[in-house]
C-alpha cells in the first residue's frame, strides 16, 4: 500500500503548498545576489559617464587667480599684487568627438542595461536549479527510506522462514546484502540532500542552521505545461547578449569618429575678464578689463598619425560585427539545443510514468507471490530494483523537465 501512496505522488500534482514558493525564493535571490548588486552599480556608473558625456555640449566656467608679493621693496610702488581672471568658454565644434562621446556613452548605458537584465536571468536560472534540485533530493531521500523499508520488512519475512525450515541459508544472506546496499544508499542520498540545503541558503546568502528540511511551496512533481517556443527573430530581440552586441558595434563605429576627431579642426570662443592692480602697484590702484576669444587649432602634419588611428578603430568594429554575428549564430543555436532538452525530457517524464505503474504492480504481486510460496526471494529481489530503479528514473525525468523548462527560460529571455 505505501509502494502504491508513493508511486501516486508521480502521477498526480501535489496539492499541498508550504512555506517557501518558488518565486519567493527567487525574490529573495535577487535581492541578495551581489552579481544583481555589482551589475547594478555598473549600469548607476555608466549612466553617472552619460551625464558626464552630455556636459561637453555645455560652456564652462573657470577662474584663474595670483597673488604676489616682492620679497624686497624695489620702488615706490607696493610690493604686492593680485590678478583675478574669471573666464566662460564654449566648445563650438571638435572635431565630432563631442556628440561621437555622448553617443558612446548612451550605447554604454543601454549595455549595462542589458548586462543587468542578463544577470537577472542568470541569476533566476541558479535560484530555480538550487530550488528544484532540493525537491527531487526530498523525494530520492523518500524514496530510498521507502526502499529501505520494503527490504527490511521481506528480510524478516525471509528471516522467519528460515527459522521455521521453509527457506534457505543463501535467502536470507542475498536478503541481508540486499539490506545493507540499501542502507549504505540512504547515507549517500542523505549526504546530497544536505549538499542541496547549503546550495539552496548559499544563495539566499544565509547559513544554513538547521538540519530540518526546507518546507518548499513547489515541487517538481507540479504539473508544468510545455512553452510555445519562441522564434528566431523574436529570440534575437529578446536576448540581452545579442543587444549588447548590437550595441558594441555603434560603440566602437563611435570610437572611430572619436580617433578621427583629434585630428580635426577645433573652435572655440570663450569671454573673460581681469581684475588686478596696475604694474608697478602704486596705491593699491586696481582696474577692469575683458576680452573675447575665438580660438581655432587646426592639425597639419602628424606622420600619418590619423590614418593609423582611424585603421586601428575600424579594426574594433570589424571585431563587434563579427562578434555581433557569432552572438547570433550561438543564441539560435542554444535555443534549439534548449527546445530539444524540454521535449527530450518532456517525453520521458510520460513513459517514466507509465514505466512506474508497471513496475509498481509487478513489486505487489512479486511481494504477494513469495509470501503465498508461489515466488522465490529471486524474483522479489529483483522486483524490487527494478522498483526503485524505475521510480529513481520518474523522479530524475520530473527533475531534468523543470530544469529544462527554466534553461528554456533563460535562453529565451522570458520573464
Amino acid at each position: 500500500m505505501r509502494i502504491v501512496m508513493l508511486s501516486l505522488l508521480l502521477l498526480l500534482p501535489t496539492l499541498v503548498r508550504a512555506q517557501i514558493t518558488l518565486q519567493a525564493y527567487r525574490d529573495s535571490v535577487y535581492q541578495r545576489s551581489t552579481r544583481i548588486d555589482y551589475a547594478a552599480s555598473e549600469l548607476d556608473r555608466s549612466r553617472a559617464e552619460l551625464g558626464r558625456a552630455k556636459t561637453g555640449f555645455l560652456p564652462s566656467l573657470s577662474a584663474a587667480g595670483t597673488f604676489t608679493t616682492d620679497l624686497r621693496h624695489t620702488s615706490a610702488g607696493e610690493r604686492w599684487s593680485f590678478s583675478l581672471q574669471p573666464r566662460v568658454e564654449q566648445t563650438i565644434y571638435a572635431g565630432g568627438a563631442v556628440r561621437a562621446t555622448y553617443r558612446r556613452a548612451q550605447a554604454q548605458a543601454e549595455s549595462s542595461s542589458e548586462a543587468l537584465r542578463q544577470t537577472w536571468l542568470e541569476v533566476r536560472y541558479a535560484a530555480d536549479v538550487a530550488y528544484w534540485t532540493l525537491s527531487a533530493m526530498q523525494l530520492y531521500v523518500a524514496a530510498t527510506e521507502e526502499y529501505v523499508d520494503i527490504i527490511s520488512s521481506l528480510y524478516d519475512v525471509v528471516d522467519e522462514r528460515y527459522r521455521e525450515g521453509y527457506v534457505a541459508k543463501s535467502d536470507v544472506l542475498q536478503v541481508e546484502a540486499r539490506l545493507s546496499e540499501a542502507r549504505y544508499a540512504l547515507v549517500d542520498i542523505r549526504n546530497d540532500y544536505d549538499v542541496a540545503q547549503h546550495r539552496f541558503y548559499n544563495l539566499l546568502g544565509e547559513e544554513q542552521t538547521t538540519h530540518d528540511k526546507v518546507a518548499l511551496g513547489n515541487s517538481i512533481l507540479d504539473s508544468m505545461a510545455m512553452p510555445v517556443r519562441v522564434g528566431a527573430e523574436e529570440l534575437l530581440l529578446r536576448r540581452p547578449d545579442v543587444a549588447r552586441s548590437g550595441l558594441a558595434v555603434g560603440i566602437a563605429e563611435e570610437g572611430v569618429t572619436i580617433a578621427k576627431s583629434a585630428f580635426n579642426p577645433r573652435l572655440t570662443a570663450s569671454i573673460g575678464s581681469s581684475w588686478q592692480t596696475y604694474s608697478p602697484n602704486v596705491g593699491g590702484r586696481t582696474y577692469l578689463d575683458g576680452a573675447l576669444v575665438v580660438g581655432v587649432n587646426v592639425p597639419i602634419f602628424h606622420w600619418r598619425e590619423r590614418r593609423y588611428a582611424a585603421t586601428s578603430a575600424e579594426a574594433g568594429v570589424r571585431k563587434a560585427e563579427a562578434d555581433l554575428s557569432q552572438a547570433r549564430r550561438d543564441a539560435t543555436l542554444e535555443e534549439a539545443d534548449g527546445w530539444s532538452d524540454l521535449t527530450s525530457s518532456y517525453s520521458q517524464i510520460r513513459s517514466s510514468l507509465h514505466n512506474l505503474a508497471i513496475a509498481s504492480e509487478n513489486l505487489s504481486i512479486s511481494t504477494f507471490s513469495y509470501r503465498e510460496g508461489q515466488a522465490t526471494v529471486l524474483d522479489v529481489l529483483q522486483a524490487q530494483i527494478s522498483w526503485i530503479q524505475i521510480y529513481t528514473n520518474a523522479i530524475t525525468a520530473r527533475f531534468n523537465y523543470a530544469v529544462a523548462l527554466s534553461e528554456y527560460m533563460r535562453l529565451t529571455a522570458q520573464q
